[in-house]
């Protein structure tokens, strides 16, 4: 590794994969092994993830996998916070303490193939036919990819879903404008009730906010450059900052999920757009009202100008320590737990999953409800794999995107942060490519 990559991933590591998407956990509940693995097969297989639905699911099944390669698994289970800061201090000294690695492929992968710290998975993916990385769907598979090498096999996906009030409205607004005419005439802030709640927070609103840049016909980069100056951006921000700032609460300028989600789950809120993987909370009685349980719906993305592009994200991957000595059968865990039979069987207890298959399997769509399922499936195929600018530094880069939506929801004049904006993140797109040369 060179001077410039050690001296960016330990003074930046932290704020450059600050900003997580997907869930985050509660805790560890396990424990490192020691350091320095023995590659027999005394030594276990160690995993390091996500304390996520999918990881806590994979764990109660690692028997079965301990039975096929002969060798232990030790899986330690950490929030997000917790797993950067342990890869950052492992992979900094070339550890060989972790074998596969849970990874954030639009966070933080970027970061590591510059540092040369993950595997490169391509000729094992297109070399296994049982494996069948064709029927990963495209948008995530392409996320997988850094510097033209595979570094990451998808297994957890989202998408952007529309929650919405079947008792208050005949269906759902398929169109952005039909959203924004409902959500206006449905407002009553003097009563509490609001047509739409949604991210307004400055860097986590991004990623909810990129579908509704797509559906405008905009995009953060363009040919390599700042494209959130763009009139089509500028659109992007004027009507979601006009959703939140007219139809929406008080305060949403400092409403990320765990804010937003809430005011719908309580019945607040006609409208609601985030990750489809939030859903089972509106019909849980501990976290939501009868009413909302009752009457919730679920729909596909609005159309915008440029039709309905929403993302559709591997929002937690896995990939291979570069300094494994099990690499080998770090593949095999790979084949396994992201494999046919276990995609299926994880979607079928309503975890969603990454392969084409999965979602033409009536079995495995069967774990959701039917108008989700739906919804799910045609987000799945339109979407985009990304829902934040793929750069190196993320977190400083959703600040920058951020800017203006915060401006539009506050009611201020948007073309001027804007051009502000676009200006700032063309001269941070300059830097972000030095780094990634150097």
């Amino acid at each position: 590794m060179s001077t410039s990559s050690r001296l960016l991933s330990r003074r930046s590591f932290g704020r450059l994969t600050a900003g997580a998407a997907g869930a985050v956990g509660v805790g560890a509940v396990g424990a490192c092994s020691p350091q320095g693995a023995d590659p027999s097969a005394r030594s276990p297989l160690r995993i390091m993830a996500i304390n996520h639905v999918w990881s806590q699911a994979v764990k109660r099944r690692t028997k079965e996998f301990e039975e096929r390669i002969g060798r232990r698994v030790s899986m330690t289970l950490l929030t997000a916070d917790q797993l950067s800061s342990s890869y950052n201090v492992k992979l900094n000294a070339s550890g060989t303490d972790v074998d596969v690695m849970m990874v954030r492929a639009l966070q933080e992968q970027l970061v590591f193939a510059h540092n040369d710290w993950l595997a490169d998975l391509t000729d094992r993916v297109e070399g296994d036919k049982e494996f069948d990385w064709a029927d990963f769907q495209k948008a995530p598979r392409e996320a997988s990819v850094a510097q033209g090498r595979v570094l990451s096999v998808p297994v957890v996906t989202e998408r952007p879903t529309l929650y919405y009030r079947k008792d208050l409205v005949e269906g759902p607004p398929r169109t952005l404008d039909a959203l924004m005419s409902s959500a206006l005439e449905l407002t009553d802030k003097k009563k509490g009730f609001y047509g739409y709640v949604g991210r307004g927070q400055r860097s986590g609103a991004v990623s909810q906010w990129s579908s509704f840049l797509y559906s405008h016909g905009g995009d953060f980069l363009v040919d390599g450059k700042s494209g959130i100056g763009s009139r089509q951006a500028l659109a992007a921000y004027e009507y979601y900052g006009g959703l939140l700032g007219r139809a929406g609460p008080p305060g949403a300028t400092n409403m990320s999920l765990e804010q937003a989600m809430p005011i719908f789950a309580q019945g607040k809120a006609a409208f609601y757009i985030d990750a489809d993987a939030v859903y089972s909370s509106f019909l849980d009685p501990k976290v939501a009202t009868k009413g909302v349980r009752e009457s919730v719906g679920f729909a596909p993305f609005p159309a915008g100008p440029a039709g309905a592009k929403p993302h559709n994200i591997p929002s937690w991957s896995l990939g291979i320590n570069k300094f494994s000595l099990l690499r080998d059968d770090a593949w095999e865990f790979i084949r396994w737990a992201a494999g046919p039979e276990m995609s299926a069987a994880l979607q079928s207890d309503g975890i969603p999953g990454a392969r084409s298959s999965v979602w033409a399997d009536p079995r495995t769509l069967a774990a959701f409800p039917k108008d989700l399922a739906e919804s799910m499936r045609l987000n799945a195929e339109r979407g985009l794999g990304y829902d934040r600018p793929r750069v190196l530094q993320v977190g400083r880069a959703r600040d920058i995107v951020g800017r203006p939506l915060v401006a539009s929801i506050l009611g201020e004049s948007v073309g001027p942060v804007v051009r502000d904006a676009d200006a700032e993140f063309a001269d941070f797109l300059v830097r972000d490519n030095r780094h990634k040369e150097s």
